[in-house]
């Protein structure tokens, strides 16, 4: 009887919390824990933007998106495929053509939803489309070991961004794995191996930035390393692996040193996730650092990557465990507003390559497409079958 009503109280004092928090305008997710998030999330997205006014063609939207359709192959709600679909629909013709220039591989990442629109309708035009990339990429310039420039541009020659990973390796091994295409899941795992070559540190994480003249304003003379490892340029590659290995085939050449990668990324992340919160920092290696500040979006991807991997066999179990800690600090930083829609706060928003300063002090904003598209990626992976 004793711990009946002990039951009944701790229930009320829950359901009293429950209220008051309400009343402030935001119910935390660990106070909503029946809440499907990803639905939450998707649906107050679709609320605030329209597919005319969410954004041209770009990597965040198509991030954001790209999230949205996990959450479609899961909840099978079909406004969220035809959302996706309205949006590409701005860009590509009935004969295919995308006017886009894809100089530059952040400009690729939305490809991918060329590809999903094709495998989901089977219409031609995407399929078009996607190979405008495709055939881009042939003729895109590289470093002298096959590293795809970050962009087409003087501002970016001869310069490789871990973000640029995520932006174009996905891409390619869906592409050949869609089109019968193994010379592009081929180029997906050059890729990776050629960054991580210039890129992965002892410690296993990845500076920035690497600029093969080494004349970068940012660029060692000597090394041509950026001085940082940034959290999200972490992310990008942990996500990017983590794709590449789930996509190509098992006797894909290059398969073992991706995982020797991923290991000792992941190894790497351990060393620095924040115990307190589950979290990463926005400059990874520096938990201690003066304002530095632990970041939603890269913890997001880092809670995927972890996850994923442990699933898949790719990294040691264990990691799992991480994982879990880290999408419950995600899920600390997720609410619903007074007006019922979802907020997702402390999300770093485009980010350059810099010193420690200028990642600190990069703004920390809320509903940021890095890390609503990121946070969907990881729900989709990590969440409960009754709720996060």
């Amino acid at each position: 009887m004793r711990r009946s009503r002990l039951r009944v109280l701790r229930q009320s004092l829950l359901m009293l919390l429950a209220t008051v928090l309400a009343a402030a305008g935001a119910v935390p997710a660990r106070a909503a824990a029946t809440t499907d998030w990803s639905v939450a999330v998707v649906k107050s997205t679709m609320q605030r933007f329209t597919p005319a006014s969410i954004g041209g063609w770009s990597y965040p939207v198509g991030l954001y998106l790209y999230g949205q359709y996990q959450v479609y192959l899961r909840t099978h709600d079909a406004s969220y495929l035809t959302y996706l679909k309205s949006w590409v629909d701005r860009f590509v013709s009935s004969n295919g053509t995308i006017n886009q220039s894809f100089n530059s591989l952040d400009s690729m990442l939305a490809g991918r939803l060329l590809i999903i629109l094709h495998h989901e309708t089977g219409q031609s035009r995407y399929a078009v489309a996607a190979a405008t990339i495709r055939h881009r990429l042939d003729s895109y310039p590289r470093t002298a070991d096959g590293g795809f420039w970050h962009a087409d541009t003087s501002s970016r020659a001869h310069q490789l961004w871990d973000d640029g990973l995520y932006m174009v390796v996905p891409f390619l091994v869906e592409y050949g794995k869609e089109f019968n295409d193994p010379s592009s899941e081929a180029e997906g795992v050059k890729q990776l191996t050629v960054y991580a070559n210039h890129l992965q540190q002892p410690d296993g994480l990845l500076q920035h930035a690497y600029d093969e003249s080494k004349t970068a304003s940012w660029a060692n003379r000597t090394t041509g390393l950026s001085a940082e490892q940034w959290c999200r340029a972490n992310g990008w590659y942990g996500m990017a692996v983590v794709t590449a290995l789930d996509d190509v085939p098992t006797t894909q050449p290059g398969r073992a040193t991706l995982l020797t990668d991923l290991n000792r990324f992941a190894a790497g992340l351990q060393n620095y996730q924040d115990p307190a919160t589950g979290r990463w920092f926005q400059v990874i290696d520096k938990p201690t650092g003066a304002g530095n500040w632990t970041e939603t979006s890269c913890s997001s991807m880092n809670a995927y990557t972890l996850s994923r991997g442990a699933q898949q066999g790719y990294i040691d179990s264990h990691y799992a465990a991480l994982a879990q800690k880290a999408y419950h600090g995600v899920l600390a930083r997720l609410s619903i507003g007074s007006n019922g829609l979802t907020n997702l706060t402390t999300i770093s928003i485009g980010t350059n390559v810099g010193n420690y300063a200028y990642y600190i002090g990069r703004t920390q904003a809320t509903n940021d497409f890095h890390g609503l598209g990121s946070f969907l990626i990881m729900n989709e992976q990590l969440r409960s079958p009754t709720g996060s």
